[in-house]
């Protein structure tokens, strides 16, 4: 699991609090972090893998493919199966090399080597899921910034630039501050180890905080947008709507889920840290609260990437395709749908309703009695029933164009059967 304990516990001085938790059933504690961790990792791997069943068509052209929100989808899943392997890591050693782990307690130790594997694999686990909960906060940015016309593929390069450096600088910074001076003989007390809880904490906070604003705020532009294209909200629209709700509703269930058990086991660790004794007996319900949520977490952190995925993309089966000549058709359907064409026309669907049960009104709309639902807003939404299973908002006045260039291929096709 994720917790900045796993860095307490590398100096051999830690506080009394840190060192209740850490030993109490080490083994037992290690065993469902190897667990947890392997079974989101594989799952995850899973969902994450090319299907054999590709991406979803509408009438004659290649719907588009998701841009920067996808991306960003793709890559905290990334996230999230490093960090599993980190813990793996981890609790592996400590499982299989106890005499390894237990000289990290000796002070002035001359074998500097467990110090290094502790911290070493404290400071991996921490910065992969810190930068999952930086990309996680970046998305809602995104999608917010889609709908109202200010994003774009290019400010994916931004928004690497912002997770990584801020989660490389934040954990290299509050892990300074813990073991400052030295590792082997880290300061007594609160004071020095509260930089690196706030630079841990930090990042997920912010999204429990700020993200249900922006997921917020994104729904009701969404339904503003769709109210636009007619000048009424239709029942399709309404069910659309509602579907974008309920995905960000399961983006957030899941990181409530996942991490909420942390905060509140920090919060109680603290309070016991401030206790004289922590052994008295007025404190045992918080301490069996604190073992309850120690455990809970070990199984929960893990858990995020196989979660994640699920509320991304819904559940995408085992039908996994590994062929190379798969691999050549999505990079020639990249291409395709990503390069517009050489009149400046680009021969993407510009006002599609992707998702399903609304695949069949959508083609009527476009080939049925040739009624446009509105010449500047074009809304393509891929959900749960696709690969992709993200919002993209595109903003687009090339719906005209593409109908021209339709009403030109079916005139071709009457006059070469004439």
């Amino acid at each position: 699991m994720a917790s900045p304990r796993l860095e307490t516990f590398c100096c051999p001085n830690r506080d009394a609090s840190t060192e209740f938790v850490i030993n109490f059933q080490p083994l037992f504690f290690g065993a469902i972090c190897i667990g947890s961790a392997a079974v989101s990792l594989i799952f995850s791997i899973i969902q994450i893998l090319p299907k054999r069943r590709g991406y979803r068509r509408l009438g004659q052209y290649p719907l588009p493919k998701p841009a920067s929100s996808s991306r960003i989808l793709f890559i905290i899943s990334v996230c999230d199966i490093l960090g599993c392997l980190g813990i793996i890591l981890r609790s592996s050693i400590w499982l299989g090399l106890p005499n390894f782990i237990s000289q990290i307690s000796v002070t002035n130790n001359s074998n500097v080597w467990p110090e290094v594997f502790c911290v070493g694999s404290a400071m991996w686990i921490q910065l992969f899921f810190s930068a999952s909960f930086w990309w996680t906060f970046c998305y809602a940015v995104d999608v917010f910034l889609v709908v109202k016309r200010s994003a774009g593929i290019s400010t994916i390069v931004l928004y690497h630039m912002i997770t990584w450096g801020l989660a490389v600088l934040l954990c290299v910074e509050g892990v300074a501050m813990l073991y400052y001076p030295s590792i082997s003989s880290c300061e007594n007390g609160l004071q020095h180890a509260i930089p690196h809880y706030i630079t841990t904490y930090a990042p997920m906070l912010l999204v429990l905080i700020v993200n249900p604003v922006l997921f917020s705020r994104t729904v009701s532009a969404v339904t503003s947008l769709l109210k636009g294209r007619q000048g009424i909200y239709t029942e399709n629209e309404r069910r659309l709507g509602t579907e974008i709700k309920i995905r960000f509703f399961k983006i957030m269930l899941v990181f409530f889920i996942c991490w909420l058990p942390n905060l509140i086991n920090e919060s109680l660790l603290f309070y016991l840290e401030m206790q004289e004794d922590i052994e008295a007996n007025n404190l045992k319900n918080i301490r069996n609260t604190v073992l309850i949520t120690w455990f809970i977490m070990a199984i929960l952190n893990p858990m995020q990437g196989f979660l994640n995925t699920l509320a991304f993309h819904g559940w995408t089966g085992f039908d996994v395709d590994l062929s190379r000549q798969r691999r050549r058709e999505l990079a020639w359907d990249s291409a395709s749908t990503s390069v517009p064409a050489a009149g400046g026309y680009n021969p993407v669907v510009g006002s599609t309703l992707f998702y399903e049960g609304h695949v069949q009104e959508a083609k009527k709309s476009m080939s049925g009695n040739g009624q446009q639902q509105h010449p500047s807003d074009g809304i393509s939404v891929l959900s749960e029933g696709s690969e992709s299973s993200t919002i993209e908002i595109h903003i687009s006045s090339e719906l005209r164009d593409y109908e021209d260039v339709d009403a030109d291929g079916e005139s071709l096709e009457n006059s070469t059967k004439r």
